[in-house]
């Protein structure tokens, strides 16, 4: 997007559940410069884009650049409060949460958060009261039995991961830092009732390419093996399983079984061919189950298909869960840009289907959304007198290019396949991009 657009009263298809009060909210890299050699996705600036949601209708749809210091020069704007504060002048561009009444965008590898008006507007970087020593990550979980916000944090140069919880209130009451002198990228874990999972995988942050100037500085280093740890919630020492070299961007879930630790999560082989993405690793569904009396993990494919940003019902997250949702992933060119060397890559037609699976049935349904109707990350929002897990709606900007803009399609997560509840039309294009929430009203 070249510009922030603000519209008010938009068109509806279908009918929006009254229950639904509150802004659905999504962030992705849109780089201010078009133009700049140094152009990757993983680099640009964060823009979020925004829908707010009423007493059945759509009051607005916003989309804002986060206003980190570059950005607001950019702009001709002041810089905000804090923003000159070392290492954080990046605009997040990955995840955006709330957290104890505050709007937050996330990103990881040592720069901190950002908060943002309900409006969109960027008040400035946030330390949770001044309780954040340093950077923070683009994944961290809510506990739904306790209301903290827990989350594993990596950095480029340095030579641990920080484990972090976050009060209900919005302070840091827990740190722990664990050893890492190889300085793994560690872009998401995962959280069970007993234990906080870590992901220590061949990608590691290269100090030789941080040096260079290289626009992205992981290295796939093979050689080294790959593990699981768990750290126990409320301990310090972490015992590590090994598994076999892979890649993981993004976790379904995990929960506890007796002596045992189940992980969904997505998988790829392989990400990098040294400093370049390996576009010809495709990601499936599988689970780790990680046995603590024995020390062997085992992996069961769940599902082949290529799939990515998965999610469960956020009142199961580190409980046992039936049902997960996922999107098919689209041709990865859309992606990366064209200097990623991507040869090879099968000619596909993904990124127009979303995925609902039972694990109870061992069956998957496929929510086709028609040819090029591409979308991202489902976002579900349980239904306020929901019994069962799958009781609820689930969110999606999805692309229409008849349009050549975008819709908010809101789905019913328990008729998976029938016609949506409602769509709303967007006056503008919401490129892809990563993580998004349903921020609700106050009750």
């Amino acid at each position: 997007m070249s510009e922030e657009v603000t519209a008010f009263d938009l068109p509806v298809t279908g009918r929006i559940p009254d229950e639904l009060q509150g802004r659905y909210l999504r962030i992705g890299p849109n780089p201010l410069r078009l133009d700049d050699p140094r152009l990757n996705l993983f680099l640009g600036e964060g823009m979020v884009h925004g829908v707010r949601l009423r007493d059945g209708r759509a009051e607005w749809y916003r989309n804002r650049w986060v206003r980190s210091a570059a950005v607001a020069r950019g702009f001709g704007e002041k810089v905000r409060r804090g923003s000159r504060f070392p290492g954080s002048d990046f605009a997040p561009n990955t995840h955006v949460i709330e957290n104890a009444g505050r709007i937050l965008a996330l990103v990881e590898n040592g720069f901190r958060p950002y908060e943002l008006t309900e409006d969109l507007d960027t008040v400035g970087p946030c330390d949770f009261r001044g309780t954040l020593p340093a950077g923070y990550s683009a994944h961290p979980k809510l506990d739904p039995q306790t209301g903290e916000l827990h989350a594993v944090a990596y950095a480029t140069r340095a030579e641990f991961v920080q484990y972090s919880v976050i009060s209900p209130a919005g302070m840091v009451t827990r740190i722990v830092n664990v050893p890492a002198p190889h300085r793994p990228v560690m872009h998401d874990f995962a959280l069970t009732g007993k234990y906080v999972v870590l992901y220590d995988l061949p990608v590691v942050n290269s100090l030789v390419a941080a040096a260079s100037g290289e626009p992205l500085v992981y290295d796939w280093r093979e050689n080294r093996g790959a593990r699981i740890g768990l750290l126990p919630r409320h301990g310090t020492e972490v015992r590590w399983f090994d598994i076999a070299p892979c890649w993981v961007f993004h976790t379904l879930n995990a929960y506890d079984d007796g002596d045992r630790v189940i992980v969904d999560v997505i998988r790829y082989p392989r990400m990098y061919t040294g400093l370049r993405l390996d576009g010809n690793s495709l990601p499936t569904l599988d689970r780790w189950v990680v046995d603590t009396v024995s020390g062997r993990v085992t992996e069961t494919r769940l599902d082949d298909r290529p799939q990515e940003f998965p999610g469960v019902n956020p009142a199961v997250v580190s409980a046992p869960h039936r049902f997960g949702y996922a999107a098919v992933v689209p041709d990865m060119h859309s992606y990366f840009g064209p200097d990623d060397d991507l040869e090879g890559l099968p000619d596909r037609a993904y990124g127009d289907a979303l995925l609902k699976h039972d694990f109870s049935a061992g069956s998957t349904a496929v929510r086709s959304l028609g040819r090029g109707h591409y979308t991202g990350e489902p976002v579900f929002v349980p239904r306020a007198s929901a019994g069962a897990e799958d009781g609820g709606y689930l969110l999606a900007y999805v692309h229409d290019p008849d349009r050549g803009a975008s819709d908010l399609v809101v789905l019913s997560a328990e008729d998976f396949t029938g016609e949506p509840l409602a769509t709303v039309h967007l006056p503008a294009r919401v490129p892809l991009g990563f993580h998004g929430s349903w921020i609700a009203d106050p009750a």
